[in-house]
């Protein structure tokens, strides 16, 4: 029986022949995940009619029955490159002939390689990494690492987050779907996110975004009433509901599973002072918005004119392949070599090698900011139009659609 065959981008023809499946068959699969998976994998399992994807190229995925759909979601913005992209492909084998597993207690040179090459995508003093297997593992890490280096225990973060669901990084993260009914995350306080649309205040000049929302703004020009406000409701969490010194706060540059929500200009900057006046650090979650997706800069933190303490990466950072990151500054770094931390597969060859591999791709975040502001620019045309879209926002390749019920009462 003869493959199928779809014509794909002209780039690279001879690698987008979709193979055909001679695996068990749809049905038989769905027993499996019924009987076999966790009962959670049938929850998370989308569509009234799953999707039975069986592989990727580039943009492009295809079904086991070898339909092909253009991947927009990226397996939760995780794929930064491409699927099987041919660069990263190559890196991979290679490495894979070579050493696919030892520790970081042994010195080899793909970790030492990757270190350098991504401390060099960042601000000083930024400079310092530890390398993990997740973005959770990386906010768990981070929130060890504040708590040890300042010598307070409170974080704050804000209402809407997701930063991850470890029984430490459910703390932090803000959303009631993520959360059990058992202790976890002991010592998070959630702060009023600044939500420009669905929040009590913002209007049409307040965010950083080629599209702003079609709420009314009364601010005067180069005055921001919205920060104002969600300034003091961040400072009245200060007062009324953790101690006078904290550790840390948690912030998303844009929020990502929240909704693509972004803040008011210049918030994260005042925030990131008040904080500070209080003894704690600074901590951007740069899972979703960092290797250039926002498109106007590599990490989302600089499009805010900030320079947090702490960085937590991952998702893109390795196209797909497992793998997370801290970076911060040897002060910070310093105080975690209090104790003894080790991490099996953290900063493992093979991750080091593809997310090596990552970075060398060009023209990522040019990509993020030419096609996300097009695209950005033509789905508002569509919220113009259509009733049932409210908003339309973000930055590059990290785009938020809020369908609503009623366009004026969401306002």
């Amino acid at each position: 029986k003869q493959p199928k065959k779809h014509k794909c981008p002209i780039e690279y023809p001879l690698s987008c022949v979709f193979i055909s499946v001679q695996g068990m068959s749809k049905e038989h699969m769905m027993d499996i995940r019924r009987q076999y998976c966790n009962p959670m994998t049938m929850k998370v399992t989308y569509y009234k009619k799953p999707v039975f994807l069986h592989q990727g190229y580039m943009q492009w995925l295809w079904d086991v029955d070898g339909k092909r759909y253009l991947d927009m979601f990226a397996g939760v913005a995780t794929v930064s490159v491409g699927h099987c992209h041919p660069k990263v492909t190559a890196a991979t084998e290679q490495q894979l002939k070579k050493l696919w597993h030892t520790t970081n207690i042994y010195v080899y040179p793909p970790l030492h390689e990757y270190c350098e090459k991504l401390a060099s995508y960042l601000p000083d003093p930024l400079k310092v990494i530890y390398l993990t297997n997740s973005g959770s593992e990386a906010n768990d890490l981070a929130m060890l690492m504040a708590r040890l280096h300042t010598g307070n225990f409170d974080i704050i973060t804000f209402r809407g987050s997701y930063h991850g669901g470890s029984p430490q990084a459910l703390g932090l993260t803000s959303d009631g779907a993520y959360k059990y009914p058992i202790a976890n995350g002991l010592g998070c306080t959630n702060t009023m996110c600044p939500d420009v649309f669905r929040g009590l205040w913002g209007g049409s000049h307040c965010r950083d975004s080629p599209v702003q929302t079609i709420r009314e703004c009364s601010c005067a020009q180069d005055h921001c009433m919205a920060n104002e406000q969600y300034i003091k409701q961040l400072k009245e969490t200060f007062a009324t509901s953790v101690p006078t010194r904290i550790a840390a706060f948690f912030g998303e540059p844009i929020q990502g599973v929240g909704g693509a929500v972004q803040y008011p200009k210049n918030y994260l900057k005042e925030a990131y002072k008040l904080v500070r006046e209080r003894g704690g650090i600074c901590i951007s979650d740069e899972v979703q918005t960092g290797f250039g997706r926002t498109g106007s800069h590599f990490w989302g933190f600089q499009g805010h004119d900030v320079i947090p303490d702490m960085v937590t990466m991952a998702k893109g950072i390795g196209n797909g392949f497992p793998m997370g990151a801290v970076v911060t500054t040897p002060e910070i770094a310093a105080s975690f070599a209090k104790g003894i931390h080790f991490n099996t597969f953290g900063g493992n060859p093979m991750a080091c090698a593809v997310a090596s591999s990552v970075l060398d791709e060009d023209g990522m975040q040019q990509n993020s900011l030419h096609v996300g502001t097009y695209l950005m620019t033509e789905l508002a045309k569509l919220r113009d139009i259509y009733e049932i879209i409210g908003d339309v926002r973000g930055k590059g390749l990290q785009i938020g659609v809020e369908m609503v019920t009623d366009k004026v009462l969401s306002l």
